[in-house]
């Protein structure tokens, strides 16, 4: 029911390094952390499933739809982007309709889509290594 002092205390700990982390990235940087956050929220998804706990399940995936939603849709500017941000938005749009599935039914299967869908356009993200892309708003 309680946590121990050691574990709160490295809970608060990590939540101060991710704080730091945040504060202190460019818009590029903040990307590349929303496909990490993003990597371990779906990998969290998919141990819960494979160990029957459905509020954690749950829990992890709706974190995974928001990052979509709220991280990686949110900023994309369709208006300016072309259709690299059309893309995008397809792709996102797709990723949430499939974990909304997985949710639904417990499917780690829809999980690894997902996650194998991801990779490549995470990895590139990383690869560009902050040069400005255009379907991005100005923060």
């Amino acid at each position: 029911m309680f946590t121990s002092v050691s574990s709160r205390s490295a809970t608060a700990y990590k939540r101060v390094g991710i704080e730091t982390a945040v504060d202190n990235a460019d818009p590029h940087k903040l990307v590349v952390l929303l496909f990490d956050a993003l990597n371990q929220a779906l990998g969290a998804a998919r141990i819960a499933i494979q160990a029957g706990d459905v509020p954690a399940k749950c829990k992890h995936i709706n974190h995974a739809v928001r990052i979509f939603e709220e991280g990686l849709i949110a900023p994309l500017n369709l208006q300016d982007g072309g259709e690299l941000a059309a893309n995008l938005h397809a792709l996102y749009t797709y990723c949430v309709q499939r974990l909304t599935i997985a949710n639904l039914k417990s499917d780690i299967r829809i999980i690894e889509e997902v996650q194998h869908v991801m990779e490549p356009v995470s990895s590139g993200w990383k690869q560009i290594n902050g040069s400005g892309p255009a379907y991005l708003q100005p923060v």
